[in-house]
Formats: structure tokens, C-alpha cells, sequence
């Protein structure tokens, strides 16, 4: 009985991760459209698909400088990881998907968020 109840919790693990909102949605427009004048681009959220071979939704963003997507930020856990995508390397984790955003460029005030 011990088994089976250890196969059983072992199932009933929810890992802890963020996806992307409306509202981080709205902020990114928000985000983008201030931020043309300082070399934004344009950005593109990938959501994850069953059929699709990326799994986990992420976030890519085009500066003026590069033809390449410049930055990623994914959720990971219960933060939101900056990629330098030219170089491949992890940057920073941040505690919102607004502070990664603003790493990159700080085109609106820090901790200005979307309400829900």
C-alpha cells in the first residue's frame, strides 16, 4: 500500500510556472510603441502547442541593430528569464515579466504594470 501511495503523489505534482496573460500581452504593445523611438522593433509571443516542437512560451523582441530577434524572456518558475538570443546566454531572472522588459529597454516607468 506504501507503494502505491508513493505512485500517487509522484502523479499529483503541479510544477510552479507562469505563461503569459492578457496583461502582459497589453503591456508588451504598450511597451513596444514607447520604446520605437529608442530601437524596439517588434516582438512576438510564442505560446506553447501540443503539435508544436517548442514547449514553453516565450517572448522574442527585434531591435534596430539586428535583423535576429535581439532578447527572449520565458517564464521560468516563478520568474521571468532575459536571453541575450544572439548569444544564447541567460542575462537575468527577474521577478516580473515587466522588469525584464525594462532591462532591456526602459522605455516606460519601472513597476508599471497592467491591472488584470
Amino acid at each position: 500500500m506504501h507503494m502505491m501511495d508513493q505512485q500517487a503523489s509522484a502523479t499529483n505534482v503541479v510544477s510552479l510556472r507562469q505563461g503569459f496573460l492578457p496583461r502582459h500581452r497589453e503591456y508588451l504593445m504598450r511597451w513596444l510603441q514607447a520604446g520605437a523611438c529608442m530601437g524596439l522593433c517588434d516582438a512576438d509571443i510564442t505560446n506553447r502547442d501540443e503539435n508544436d516542437e517548442i514547449d514553453m512560451d516565450h517572448v522574442l523582441v527585434w531591435v534596430r541593430e539586428n535583423a535576429n530577434p535581439a532578447y527572449m524572456v520565458r517564464p521560468e518558475g516563478m520568474g521571468w528569464v532575459l536571453i541575450d538570443q544572439i548569444r544564447e546566454r541567460p542575462l537575468a531572472t527577474y521577478r516580473s515579466f515587466e522588469a525584464a522588459l525594462h532591462a532591456i529597454r526602459p522605455v516606460l516607468s519601472c513597476g508599471a504594470t497592467v491591472a488584470a
